[in-house]
């Protein structure tokens, strides 16, 4: 029996039903040009020697600023090659995204490798895995619930879990709240978005492998891939949370869907096999009617794209968009307050442009002027009067803030030329100095740590550099703003002074973007004596 056979079969499934898929992946009219550089970065070349305008690229870049979304990076991997590349500042090359839940893309190809290692079969009952996690009485919706069924989303929940497994009680595993939750609809009937499926996958990742599927990914495929510096939260049992909180660059980015358009080869070694990435990248339920971007159907930690193709999607608009009809794949960042119009924006300027030409004709005037806007590329901070009467009176003063919920006990704020020097004091950690340029980003230097008072919100409750700016909005209020650029997000201090007394209101840009209130109540203070 072919392996091809054996696999099908320790899958559980007719192999008939897959013969046709690797048709989806053959290219039309482009030539096919696996990467094969090794772990290094991807080869560069113009857009023009690989069937795409200059033009076209900087129409695309046009349409993303008169979109008015906050992209923070962007790369158009053509055959394999980056034909363009972005960073708006103050985010960099160099930054470890948050990539939400485009997370789930990574933890369900470590399922899919550990089914090629024959560690699990999709067919297998989730109960089989944690015996010790049952419910007292199994119901048969339960009983019939699969790993298949946990990466596409159908498990037969009413809602998504995960918020559910955060809240578990101190010392109860998640995986038991996850079996213990009523399954209403018969697996495999219903999608339902469902980031508790994605984390009991890295839950089995580990059952199977005896190992976090972090740790589990690094030699099969961090290392051939040449990703390094990722970094993957755990919770209290030491599993990887699996649906999010994963975070690389970029490139990496790319790379994960460089390898699936390549129907899971790297650099001569099939890292994860083509039966698995036929799978993982077609549909395999339904979700929903209509022409939005969801719609187009689910496969296995995938979303298809009602254009063709597939791709790898995150909250905020973290995204590695493949289509291989195109030999193509388009890799975003960004903190987007409509995602639908950040993915229309590919579908309607940048996907037509994708010709099926090999190479078009050079256009060094063309290419010249695309990577000076690429280079030019920034999300300046808000703009307000470098100064105020009021800052020399104030500068090197502590606050004492009075009794709050974050156990912050005091702030200060000294002026030095341009520069504001913003510090947060708390007893028994150490002191949090952010220096803020005058209406620019400052970044050198700045850093959040993983939990600390002010900054401990959940979506941001890791280390992170931070890009500050400051300014006063009239002459009794300073804005401080910062950016958590390996976080997405970002924060708004505004304080208030009235004599020696101090006000701070906070403004989380999620929140923003939702227009919902901070979740954090005012804080007050009183200049020290």
């Amino acid at each position: 029996m072919s392996n091809r056979r054996l696999f099908l079969q320790q899958l559980g499934l007719n192999s008939a039903g897959l013969l046709i898929l690797p048709g989806a992946f053959v290219s039309r009219g482009a030539s096919y040009s696996p990467f094969t550089s090794g772990s290094g970065p991807f080869p560069r070349s113009t857009p023009e020697q690989q069937g795409i305008a200059s033009a076209s690229i900087l129409n695309f870049l046009t349409a993303i600023k008169s979109g008015g979304q906050e992209f923070h990076s962007i790369m158009i991997i053509r055959h394999g090659h980056v034909v363009a590349e972005g960073w708006w500042s103050p985010f960099t090359k160099d930054d470890h995204q948050q990539l939400y839940s485009l997370s789930k893309s990574f933890t369900g190809t470590a399922i899919g490798m550990a089914a090629d290692e024959k560690k699990l079969s999709i067919e297998d009952p989730i109960i089989s895995f944690f015996p010790d996690d049952r419910p007292a009485t199994i119901s048969d919706n339960l009983a019939a619930l699969k790993v298949k069924h946990l990466l596409s989303m159908s498990v037969g929940q009413a809602k998504d879990s995960i918020l559910t497994l955060e809240a578990s009680p101190a010392g109860t595993r998640w995986e038991k709240t996850f079996l213990e939750l009523p399954v209403v609809y018969e697996p495999g009937t219903r999608f339902l978005y469902n980031s508790g499926s994605s984390y009991m996958l890295s839950s089995i990742v580990k059952k199977v492998t005896g190992m976090p599927a972090h740790e589990y990914l690094k030699p099969r495929l961090y290392d051939p891939l040449g990703i390094t510096g990722a970094t993957w939260t755990e919770n209290a049992e030491g599993v990887n949370m699996g649906a999010s909180n994963l975070r690389i660059r970029t490139e990496d980015i790319g790379k994960l869907g460089q390898l699936y358009l390549q129907k899971g080869s790297w650099n001569g070694r099939q890292l994860v096999s083509q039966e698995w990435v036929a799978l993982a990248a077609k549909k395999e339920i339904d979700t929903g009617t209509g022409n939005g971007s969801w719609s187009a159907g689910y496969g296995y930690q995938f979303w298809m794209n009602p254009i063709g193709g597939f791709r790898a999607d995150g909250a905020y608009g973290q995204y590695s968009m493949v289509f291989p009809d195109k030999d193509t794949v388009v890799v975003i960042t960004s903190e987007s307050a409509d995602k639908e119009t950040t993915m229309h924006t590919v579908w309607d300027h940048l996907y037509p442009a994708l010709t099926d030409s090999v190479t078009l004709p050079p256009d060094a005037a063309g290419h010249d002027k695309l990577q000076q806007e690429l280079k030019s590329l920034t999300l300046p901070p808000p703009q307000f009067n470098p100064q105020s009467p009021l800052a020399a009176s104030i500068s090197g003063k502590k606050y004492l803030l009075d009794s709050n919920p974050f156990n912050a006990n005091a702030v200060s704020f000294r002026f030095d030329g341009s520069k504001t020097i913003f510090t947060l004091m708390e007893g028994g950690k150490p002191d949090i100095v952010i220096t803020c340029g005058s209406n620019e980003w400052i970044l050198k230097g700045n850093r959040k740590p993983s939990a600390h008072s002010l900054f401990s919100l959940r979506r941001i409750d890791f280390d992170s550099p931070v890009a500050a700016s400051a300014g006063w909005k009239d002459d009794h209020t300073l804005v401080l703003t910062f950016r958590y650029v390996e976080a997405i997000h970002g924060d708004t201090f505004t304080c208030i002074f009235d004599g020696d007394q101090l006000r701070m209101q906070f403004m989380f840009s999620g929140a923003r973007m939702d227009k919902r209130p901070d979740d954090r109540a005012d804080i007050t203070g009183k200049a020290q004596a």
